[in-house]
């Protein structure tokens, strides 16, 4: 069987392109958990605990405000509402903005200085899981307590 000399240079371009973006891949990943995990000993390890509480206030705020006008948990109607899924996300981003305006400017001096380096989507991963995920996770707890401390105020 005959193949022409190009395909055989194409063939062999992609071979080499799909061993490099994997092995490249390889290193991407093992970096960034790496990086992940020696970061809350390392220097900046204050913000692991910073940004997570900030995160835990905003979710405070807004599930005391959710359990005054009566809405549903903020995960929940996240997963279960389509409808205002949309929306309940984009006020969850706006009331957490500051607090992962700040992330991403720690996060950015962090890799700049420590690591020598800017890795966006570590950046993007890091702040998105010390800021908003705690905010995500607290904020309908927070807004069932609050909803059973003022149904019990006002029967008692």
């Amino acid at each position: 069987m005959y193949f022409p000399l190009g395909v055989i240079i194409v063939a062999t371009a992609a071979l080499t392109v799909e061993m490099l973006s994997a092995t490249a891949e390889q290193y991407a990943h093992e970096r960034l958990w790496s990086d992940l995990l020696a970061r809350p000993s390392g220097p900046g390890a204050f913000r692991f605990y910073l940004q997570p509480t900030m995160g835990a206030i905003a979710a405070l705020r807004d599930g005391i405000a959710d359990a005054r006008t009566g809405r549903t948990a903020y995960l929940w109607s996240l997963l279960a509402e389509p409808a205002g899924r949309r929306a309940r996300l984009r006020e969850g981003l706006l009331q957490t903005r500051r607090i992962m305006v700040l992330g991403i400017v720690i996060e950015a001096l962090y890799q700049l200085i420590v690591l020598r380096a800017f890795y966006p989507l570590e950046l993007i991963l890091i702040v998105l899981l010390l800021c908003f995920v705690p905010y995500l996770l607290l904020r309908g707890p927070f807004s069932r307590v609050a909803r059973w401390w003022f149904l019990r105020r006002t029967a008692g």
